[in-house]
């Protein structure tokens, strides 16, 4: 008997989609699968865009670094050598003064020496030696020490056992705590700071506690003056986080953390 029209070809799972050149019904699974890849390319692209994005953005940081390292070196040996010899020189000129030109000439050098002093202060917050010559605890311990001899407040730093740090490592930890006292200064009216310094899980933590006045971390968040912005950019660069615990009246916490560099190669 023959058939009354021709009867359709078995269906090959190759097929086109429908929309493609083969027409047909859709297949919600191979449709479900393409859209699965393509949501996993771009997840891709945008996780090595966000890695290149880091490298990038430490490389800057390690220049200014660098730059900070120079300038600090010239302001110290440079124009702060070319002040101790003038001081000097204006010591020997005392001989058959006056009165009246002897108390000039101990202005200029009373001048000369604070001049001295601001210089070597700058080039020490620029980048102060020790942190490269003796490492991060030594130049924290200069830090509290600065800052409490200053007397506008007193720095307790407490330093558990720390694993070996990198250079970036060790210069982050160190503009972060120098931001955050310098924060304190500025807004807390604080008269205790607490800088804590641990390694544990894997984790280097840095706390910054006082006894200020305290704030709403969510007015701080939409200002960039205080440079928690900074701080939090900085540290993102290397994987890390900052925390802002505080309330009006209560005194501020601030708690970075960063994994250590042995974990996040692991992880």
């Amino acid at each position: 008997m023959t058939p009354s029209r021709p009867i359709d070809p078995p269906i090959d799972p190759s097929t086109d989609l429908p929309g493609d050149a083969g027409g047909g019904e859709a297949d919600p699974l191979r449709s479900l699968a393409q859209v699965r890849d393509q949501y996993r390319q771009l997840l891709q692209r945008l996780e090595a865009n966000e890695r290149e994005f880091r490298r990038l953005g430490r490389s800057v940081w390690r220049v200014q670094e660098d730059e900070r390292r120079r300038l600090a070196r010239e302001l110290h040996d440079g124009i702060g050598q070319n002040l101790t010899a003038l001081k000097h020189r204006l010591a020997q000129l005392g001989d058959g003064l006056t009165p009246a030109q002897r108390e000039r000439l101990e202005a200029a050098i009373g001048l000369c020496a604070d001049t001295l002093e601001d210089t070597r202060e700058l080039s020490r917050l620029l980048r102060p030696p020790i942190l490269d010559d003796l490492g991060l605890e030594p130049a924290l311990r200069w830090l509290a020490r600065s800052q409490s001899e200053a007397g506008a407040i007193e720095v307790a730093l407490e330093i558990g056992e720390l694993p070996v740090l990198d250079g970036d490592l060790q210069t982050l930890v160190f503009r972060v705590a120098q931001e955050a006292i310098n924060n304190v200064l500025k807004h807390a009216g604080a008269r205790q700071v607490l800088v804590r310094l641990i390694a544990r899980g894997g984790l280097l933590q840095l706390q910054v506690a006082d006894d200020g006045r305290g704030y709403d971390p969510r007015s701080a968040s939409c200002s960039d003056g205080s440079g928690l912005a900074g701080m939090r950019e900085r540290l993102r660069l290397y994987d890390g986080r900052l925390e802002i615990h505080s309330a009006p009246g209560e005194g501020t916490r601030l708690r970075a953390v960063l994994p250590l560099p042995a974990v996040a190669e692991g992880a």
